[in-house]
């Protein structure tokens, strides 16, 4: 693409006001979103605008969007009425998902926008179908900025992702394996994402919090939150926060759900919240970026399915890497459900057949991870 000055590099997504100011004079080609505008003094007509030039959820003055209109700007505004904003530019995070909630009364901004789409989950108007798929494009987005994706596909953090029941308890076996587990790749140096619900994925990102601190404080976390173990009980929530207020300092870690389910709550040890309209979308992108392995703690129905997608992306070397798939559970994966030896049955031969694992301890996990690292296609 040209542009009026070869000695500037443009930017096509412009997401700051430190890249606004840095493009120099032409918004041709460039796209900007998300932008408060009412307290910057921009004079636009010095500024290249024509018809490849468009404004997502910027906040503009009218006599600015007259102006830009008529320059040949495109720009677009959510309505007022909608619960969440379509053209964000960040990740959520737990407090911005939780406020407004109490024990008493859970009016939180992730409430109010999972009753807003159950209003019409099954059949919504195209303009709302339309704002959900913007804003789960919005958050693709926001993943990419976080994981810094390079020309073949592989992140700067290297994803380690974990799978497992969303109905396990906090006072389970796998609840505190687990846990041991993702602090244990959290301190080798892996970036640790889950579903973001609770169970296993409250697990998981409860270990990620606690890695660098000693075993003694995740143990206590642990018993704090087994006080209510299951996340309907009342104070479940509570409980979250007592191990926040008495641990206020984590370690960064992800968790990529979905308003689909809803009904489930968002755990509070992730730093990174990716939430998704789209829970198809949601999984395959967990999956995808999980370049590092997968981890399955025992499941169900949904973590079978997704073990099965994770194994068909390896099986066609779908995002270019093959990544190692480990079993944290002897019991449920090779002898409940025969799980393990069916895809060593199927991976059989094929370039990824070394890269399946079984264990039950958390320490054979990370040995395993670090001797096979993800293999380019």
């Amino acid at each position: 693409m040209q542009h009026d000055n070869p000695e500037v590099t443009y930017i096509n997504g412009i997401k700051t006001f430190s890249q606004f100011r840095n493009n120099g004079a032409t918004l041709k080609h460039c796209t900007l979103q998300a932008l408060d505008f009412s307290g910057e003094q921009v004079d636009w007509n010095r500024l290249h605008i024509d018809h490849t030039t468009t404004f997502l959820g910027c906040t503009l003055s009218l006599e600015e969007e007259l102006l830009l209109r008529k320059k040949g700007a495109y720009v677009y505004r959510a309505p007022e009425t909608l619960p969440y904003d379509p053209f964000r530019n960040t990740l959520y995070t737990w407090q911005e998902l939780m406020e407004g909630f109490s024990e008493e009364a859970d009016n939180s901004a992730d409430i109010r926008i999972y009753r807003h789409v159950s209003a019409a989950k099954f059949t919504p108007t195209i303009n709302e179908a339309l704002w959900q798929r913007i804003h789960d494009y919005a958050i693709d987005e926001a993943l990419r900025d976080l994981l810094e994706f390079d020309a073949d596909g592989m992140t700067q953090r290297p994803c380690v992702g974990f799978m497992g029941g969303h109905s396990a308890r906090r006072d389970e076996p796998y609840f505190k394996k687990t846990a041991h587990t993702a602090k244990l790749l959290g301190e080798a140096g892996y970036f640790i994402v889950s579903g973001g619900g609770p169970g296993i994925m409250e697990a998981t990102n409860l270990g990620a919090y606690f890695a660098g601190q000693p075993d003694e404080a995740l143990a206590d976390a642990i018993h704090i939150l087994s006080e209510k173990p299951v996340y309907d009980d009342e104070g479940y929530h509570s409980q979250a926060l007592k191990v926040l207020e008495k641990y206020p300092e984590g370690a960064l870690s992800l968790a990529i759900p979905t308003w689909f389910y809803g009904h489930e709550p968002s755990n509070l040890f992730a730093s990174h919240i990716a939430k998704y309209f789209s829970n198809s979308i949601r999984e395959d992108n967990l999956l995808a970026i999980s370049l590092y392995g997968i981890v399955c703690a025992p499941g169900s129905a949904g973590t079978t399915q997704e073990i099965f997608m994770d194994a068909t992306q390896n099986h066609y070397g779908t995002f270019n890497y093959y990544s190692p798939m480990v079993f944290l559970g002897r019991q449920r994966y090779e002898i409940d459900t025969l799980i393990f030896p069916l895809l060593k049955q199927l991976a059989w031969g094929r370039e990824y057949a070394d890269m399946l694992f079984i264990t039950d301890e958390p320490e054979e996990v990370l040995r395993f991870l670090k001797e096979n690292p993800p293999r380019k296609v």
